[in-house]
């Protein structure tokens, strides 16, 4: 593992401090590590956020906490000759060292490309190799230079997430802060962000927090157009190698988080268990089912749409009052809402068979309107 890094503010400018972060970086080409790790130890030593713009124009930056912070590939910045472009990022005046350090940073990451055979890096960390790692069309062989183009490890515990509702961006910001300082690569595929990540992870854990964050960060208000964040799903682990399949398990997943604000924001693929039967029941006839077709039509109308969206959240919180406390109405308004759809569709929630019917039904809209929002052939 790598040692924790010396920080520049802890070094002077006489040539035993030079000779003393030559030997870090050093360090790091002698244990063949990848680019991501190589640019992150920087960002740790500069105690600034550190970047790298690949000749192929993707951009990788780290914070000085050593936690990925994704930045706009416009505002980064640019050079007009075909290299690799490293920068240190401080407020105020540099450090004297800063020079030495993106040039030490510069050698590891040549050594990186020499070392996965691309002569001039021009496509390392390109995500559209993400595209071939994700896909099982793809040949083994064509998987593993893309995995190597990468910087990731074919052996190391990978798994891959599917996020769709909100910037792509912020999504992967969101995201890696909730993870310890992984490898982690992302692109836009179809209508959702594929995320993939290497580490040892409870997935159990890392999905029940990740769910914390978002509910934090996006409450949900029922009767205000308010953005609910990210909805997402986490596929299996295995390794880079089995990729594609947990990239097929973290779209399944996908379709069974909550688009809209209710139910789980994160859903894991293993926690399904036979639930995922249901996302194999074709969208059509699930939209052509009598007791979806009529929710449909009450939700057609605003008035109905929050009744429809307020027995979503009653089915979620379980009572009256906890649904008013989490809505922020009187739970004299729920109970009014909750009986208007149990009127129409003939419903007894009292009943244990109807609610639990009027829960099924509600999950399986819920599929086919998250599917109809992530519909892409290669995604689906």
């Amino acid at each position: 593992m790598t040692p924790g890094p010396l920080v520049l503010s802890e070094l002077g400018t006489d040539p035993a401090s030079v000779l003393r972060l030559i030997t870090q970086f050093d360090g790091l080409e002698e244990q063949e590590v990848n680019a991501d790790a190589a640019v992150r130890f920087a960002a740790l030593t500069a105690g600034c956020p550190v970047g790298v713009r690949w000749p192929g124009g993707t951009v990788v930056r780290y914070d000085a906490s050593g936690r990925l912070d994704p930045i706009d590939d416009t505002a980064a910045p640019t050079s007009d000759q075909h290299e690799t472009l490293v920068w240190v990022e401080r407020d105020g005046s540099g450090h004297p060292l800063d020079e030495v350090l993106l040039d030490r940073l510069r050698r590891v990451l040549g050594r990186v490309a020499a070392r996965t055979g691309v002569s001039g890096t021009p496509h390392l960390g390109d995500p559209a190799l993400l595209e071939v790692v994700l896909s099982a069309k793809e040949h083994r062989e064509d998987r593993a230079r893309a995995i190597r183009l990468l910087g990731l490890d074919e052996s190391r515990p990978t798994f891959v997430l599917a996020a769709s509702g909100h910037p792509p961006r912020e999504t992967v910001r969101l995201i890696t802060g909730e993870l310890p300082a992984p490898a982690v690569r992302s692109a836009v595929i179809g209508n959702a962000t594929a995320i993939v990540c290497q580490g040892s992870f409870d997935i159990r854990e890392f999905s029940d927090r990740l769910e914390r964050v978002i509910v934090e960060q996006f409450p949900t208000v029922v009767n205000v157009g308010t953005a609910s964040g990210p909805w997402v799903g986490i596929g299996s682990v295995g390794n880079a190698f089995s990729a594609s399949s947990s990239w097929h398990e973290a779209v399944r997943a996908l379709r069974f988080a909550s688009s809209t604000g209710f139910g789980r924001r994160v859903v894991a693929y293993e926690r399904l268990s036979s639930l995922e039967l249901l996302a194999d029941l074709p969208i059509d006839r699930v939209r052509r089912n009598r007791d979806v077709a009529h929710i449909n039509e009450i939700a057609a109308s605003p008035a109905g749409d929050l009744d429809v969206r307020t027995t979503e959240a009653f089915f979620v919180y379980g009572s009256l009052r906890r649904t008013a406390a989490e809505l922020h109405v009187h739970h004299s308004t729920v109970a009014a809402r909750l009986a208007r759809v149990q009127a129409a569709m003939g419903w007894d929630f009292d009943d244990p068979v109807d609610r639990f019917l009027g829960t099924l039904v509600l999950m399986v809209r819920r599929i086919a309107m998250s599917s109809a929002e992530l519909a892409d052939a290669d995604l689906l």
